[in-house]
């Protein structure tokens, strides 16, 4: 039997949100390709994009937003996304009490706390509210506190609504919280990619081939699986949840859609991404997709399949 390929693979955060990274160790997948993926943790935004960069790690999982932030920042950057995991903003307004008809203005006259842990979900936010004519910076917005923080302060009364993905969502809905606007439903907005160098990609495509025909099997099976197979596939990576909270948490990831069927990241969906990241400044210019993104692996996957 012929020696694995050897890949190292930086993890972005360890994050409920990247179940189908895990599941693709967890179900064999990678093994199956001839692959042997060794998972590192990530020196942080800024450093693993650094690293990858100068050829000190094989690929990294991460936002677009740091891909196109550093095409942005280092015009010919060496980064290129092939394979979407991530497909739509995981990221969720959760109130403290029942509130159906929730739209978006509403947020001017409530408390309400956004992320701080992370950018991309208030500068996706800021989009939509932008989109209907609401200045972002008019809204008395609480910042600077943690997810759990912000969990706790919705149980006791201390706000009205919060920014926060799972398991903070199940969290705040299990003691009384309301899923009032769940990001996801403005449709593709691309969130979690592969990324490696686009000159090692070219030189050696085979581990990258392999890789992305794994990811796409683990989509695969997430799909088909229920949440109860894919928690137990995974509870070894978060030991301090409750095996129900992540199962519904899970559950809840799999009903919004937020998990891409393949691995093909679609030019709308990076571009609602782009849109949100241009209208607040944090990009300075329209990074172009095709410098981005090489889509020319998971298509391949995808019609082999």
């Amino acid at each position: 039997m012929s020696e694995p390929i050897r890949l190292t693979l930086f993890e972005n955060y360890r994050f409920v949100l990247y179940a189908p990274f895990y599941a693709a160790h967890a179900i064999g997948a990678y093994a199956d390709e001839g692959l042997a993926v060794e998972l590192l943790p990530s020196p942080g935004a800024g450093r693993a994009e650094a690293a990858l960069a100068a050829g000190d790690v094989d690929v990294v999982w991460m936002g677009p937003i740091r891909v196109m932030k550093h095409h942005d920042d280092n015009p010919g950057s060496p980064l290129v996304a092939f394979a979407e995991v991530v497909c739509r903003d995981p990221f969720s307004l959760v109130g403290a009490k029942p509130n159906p008809g929730f739209d978006l203005p509403e947020l001017s006259r409530l408390r309400f706390a956004s992320v701080s842990e992370v950018p991309t979900p208030w500068l996706c936010l800021e989009q939509d509210l932008r989109d209907n004519g609401i200045d972002p910076a008019s809204l008395p917005r609480i910042t600077g506190r943690t997810m759990p923080e912000n969990t706790a302060a919705l149980a006791d009364g201390g706000l009205d609504v919060a920014q926060l993905f799972e398991p903070f969502v199940e969290q705040a809905v299990s003691a009384g919280g309301h899923v009032w606007f769940p990001a996801s439903a403005r449709g593709r907005t691309s969130y979690t990619v592969f990324v490696t160098r686009r000159e090692r990609l070219a030189a050696d495509p085979e581990p990258f081939r392999r890789m992305v025909r794994a990811i796409y099997r683990t989509q695969r099976w997430v799909d088909a699986e229920p949440p109860e197979s894919l928690a137990a596939a995974i509870a070894d990576y978060f030991p301090a949840l409750e095996r129900g909270v992540l199962t519904r948490a899970l559950a809840r990831y799999k009903e919004q859609g937020v998990w891409g069927h393949d691995p093909v990241l679609p030019e709308a969906g990076f571009d609602r991404l782009r849109r949100a990241l241009l209208g607040n400044g944090f990009l300075s210019r329209e990074v172009p997709f095709g410098d981005c993104v090489d889509n020319r692996l998971a298509e391949a996957a995808v019609a082999q399949s």
